[in-house]
């Protein structure tokens, strides 16, 4: 099962409270004070982790909590911290407060970690309400209850590579074809239910192995944008992205036209969201090996200026050249992305 957005509840734990106790040994039955403080509630913490890929713990088991610190005790000795909640998530998971609205938290890389909620205190024992005037204070404090809150998960993919196109185009094919995913492919539409996210591998014994992460989201259909379809609620998946792949069927099967297509893709990635079209974006013109594609594709290249590879991913053809222009523009964009901070400063 494939879970992209989920609501949790989390409560982090409360603090222990503080302990009321006084020395009493041989020789010295009227000691001081000497009660320990409460130990610390547990934390929330979310942890990135590139080992998950989908929110499917979360959508069966909803509440979390941390544990609460223990009380303190006499002879100085303070509570143990509770235990902290660890959430691990795959990375791209936008957290969001539901009372609010507001982003809380974003996680984007492989090990970080984010207090989402925070314990409370341990209350302080009556060692610290000692004073010169009151020598045996009978006063503690009680722990802080932790922070607690309703979240709604939100996981939009980070990958390198977007994969868009319409049923039947060849978008799982090609997966199959150049990555280590297998969705499943078949005559028929929307055989990929759920977002893939596959791993194109490039060796290089001198520089060292390079790969490029490539989600294929669920085929889109016309009207994608308005809740229609498969494809409408996984458009997020491509927010993230550094170049947008957008497959063809250039042989027009099922009477269909590439050029209108093409027009339509463009059409929902636009109202879903205007930025998707200034991403970096190429054209796999598949089914090049059938007889209407030659056509299909000259005309599709006078009426649009877009940079377009010929592949068919049933003969194999142009497979190695559209990974290794993957490579090539990926690269390029990661590497302005990481000068353009210091250009803009």
């Amino acid at each position: 099962m494939f879970v992209d957005e989920c609501i949790i509840k989390v409560t982090a734990g409360d603090g222990g409270r503080g302990c009321i106790s006084f020395r009493r040994e041989k020789y010295e039955p009227w000691g001081g004070p000497n009660g320990g403080d409460g130990g610390a509630g547990g934390d929330v913490i979310l942890l990135g982790s590139h080992d998950t890929n989908n929110l499917v713990d979360y959508k069966f088991k909803q509440h979390w909590r941390g544990g609460r610190g223990e009380h303190g005790l006499g002879k100085d000795c303070n509570g143990k911290e509770g235990r902290d909640a660890e959430l691990r998530l795959p990375l791209g998971t936008v957290v969001t407060d539901v009372a609010t609205g507001r982003v809380v938290a974003e996680v984007v890389e492989d090990g970080q970690r984010i207090v989402l909620c925070k314990g409370g205190n341990g209350g302080w024992g009556n060692t610290h309400f000692k004073t010169s005037t009151n020598r045996a204070p009978s006063r503690a404090t009680p722990g802080q209850p932790g922070e607690h809150g309703e979240f709604r998960l939100v996981l939009k993919s980070i990958a390198d590579v977007g994969l868009v196109g319409f049923p039947n185009a060849g978008k799982s094919s090609l997966t199959n074809a150049i990555t280590k995913a297998h969705p499943k492919t078949a005559a028929y539409p929307f055989t990929t239910l759920h977002p893939q996210i596959g791993v194109i591998e490039f060796k290089d014994y001198v520089r060292g192995d390079k790969r490029l992460l490539l989600a294929d989201i669920p085929g889109l259909i016309e009207g994608a944008s308005e809740n229609r379809g498969l494809g409408h609620r996984f458009l997020r998946h491509v927010e993230r992205c550094a170049l947008l792949l957008i497959i063809v069927d250039m042989a027009g099967s099922d009477g269909r036209d590439p050029g209108n297509d093409y027009r339509q893709l463009l059409n929902e990635l636009k109202l879903y969201d205007p930025a998707l079209l200034k991403k970096p974006r190429l054209v796999a013109a598949n089914k090049v090996d059938l007889p209407a594609a030659a056509a299909n594709l000259a005309k599709f290249k006078r009426r649009y200026r877009v940079d377009t590879m010929e592949i068919s991913c049933t003969e194999g053809t142009g497979l190695e050249q559209l990974k290794k222009e993957l490579l090539k523009r990926v690269t390029v964009f990661r590497r302005k992305e990481k000068v353009s901070p210091e250009a803009a400063a």
